[in-house]
């Protein structure tokens, strides 16, 4: 099996374990969030089942991962990628008020299209690992993948939906939508290196990687999210102009 595999500064770099005791301080920070959102009119509650969520979320997959990396088989990693593209499909419209059955429809093919050809074009064409479903690969990246996908298609679908309320043509709010919804992925770009370190490169490096290993595959990732993020709308949105001609014209 041919696996890509890092220089390490050193034989003997370990992580710092982190005891649940102080990982518990990490989450101080969300209290005055809270604090905040309650006192200038959030949704109560919210903050704290999203919280709650996240943490039971990450230590579930954590377990799962663990089993999945010992398994080590086509079918479960083709599941799994599925899942992940339905999942994501769903959560992407959630704020969608019309039409959530046709908008499901149209977030499923975008982000299964859009971000399975990125997933491709890196698992065969960039790393080209060996066997392609080597599970620290082929599950690990489409969940950066089809992720930012979804974030990206529920961006433009609610500025496609507000524009289009707000008496626009849907030109217009198929431009003014797509502009949105890439804002968060090239404020990234301009800001890497400059204002922050990318979540995968500072935990390589400090996993112990050569940190120019380490920028090869930040830049891998970066722009499987932005070509994932952009396919995703651009397909999302194009569905979506095309539902709403076919519904005039029914009518």
């Amino acid at each position: 099996m041919r696996i890509a595999r890092f220089r390490m500064l050193s034989e003997d770099v370990a992580m710092i374990e982190i005891p649940l005791g102080r990982l518990a301080l990490s989450l101080l920070p969300i209290l005055f969030v809270g604090w905040i959102s309650c006192r200038w009119g959030g949704r109560r509650g919210i903050l704290p089942v999203a919280t709650g969520r996240m943490v039971v979320q990450l230590f579930l997959v954590g377990y799962l991962l663990s089993f999945l990396f010992g398994v080590r088989s086509p079918w479960v990693t083709l599941g799994v990628v599925v899942f992940m593209i339905v999942v994501s499909a769903w959560i992407a419209i959630r704020t969608v008020r019309v039409r959530r059955w046709d908008s499901y429809r149209d977030a499923l093919l975008a982000i299964g299209v859009g971000g399975g050809l990125i997933y491709v074009l890196v698992i065969f064409g960039v790393i080209a690992v060996d066997p392609w479903y080597e599970p620290k690969y082929a599950i690990s990246l489409p969940g950066m993948i089809f992720a930012n996908a979804m974030t990206a298609v529920t961006l433009s679908a609610e500025r496609y939906d507000a524009e289009r309320e707000g008496g626009r043509s849907a030109e217009h709010a198929r431009n003014t939508a797509w502009n949105a919804a890439l804002i968060p992925q090239v404020n990234v770009f301009l800001a890497v290196g400059l204002v922050a370190l990318p979540g995968i490169m500072t935990g390589q490096v400090i996993a112990g990687a050569d940190p120019m290993e380490a920028v090869r595959y930040q830049i891998m990732v970066m722009a499987m999210v932005m070509g994932s993020a952009g396919l995703a709308v651009a397909i999302f949105l194009v569905r979506r102009v095309q539902g709403e001609a076919r519904a005039g014209a029914a009518t």
